[in-house]
């Protein structure tokens, strides 16, 4: 029966350490988020949310297509620093239709330093669009990072 005991003390000082670590890790993150200011009056793009960190950000709203003429067109959202310098572009797609003339959106950034934004409705994309997600890495290099990995551990 003691055993039994201790194992349940165990069991519930794992759970409440992990409940603690998630509450403070949802704080750190959200704390650590800044709202952005938005420098154009683009009236078919509402923004709910356009906050960044020092290395990145996200930007979450609605397209309103009120004429069904944004169909196949694009968001472009440009970047800016403190010192007003553009960092970089994101693009959404556009696809409403007549039936559903709002299209939700949301975007995820990496880019140091952002203080501000722009939006424009844009026919196509060009050139210089940050990336979301790094590139994949292929099956070598993945076993040399465990490799080390295990060694720095067990070094």
């Amino acid at each position: 029966m003691a055993r039994l005991k201790t194992f349940l003390i165990y069991a519930l000082i794992i759970v409440g350490f992990f409940v603690f670590s998630e509450f403070i890790i949802d704080v750190g993150l959200n704390s650590s988020y800044q709202d952005i200011e938005r420098k154009d009056n683009t009236s078919q793009v509402e923004i709910s949310e356009a906050q960044a960190t020092l290395v990145n950000g996200k930007i979450k709203g609605t397209i309103v297509d009120s004429e069904s003429n944004l169909t196949g067109k694009y968001v472009e959202i440009d970047l800016y620093s403190s010192r007003d310098n553009m960092v970089g572009k994101r693009y959404v797609d556009i696809n409403t239709t007549e039936a559903n003339n709002r299209q939700d959106f949301s975007i995820y950034f990496e880019a140091e330093d952002i203080e501000s934004y722009s939006i424009a409705i844009v026919n196509e994309k060009e050139g210089g669009e940050l990336k979301i997600i790094p590139e994949e890495w292929t099956r070598p290099e993945i076993i040399v990072a465990t490799m080390f990995t295990l060694l720095i551990f067990w070094g």
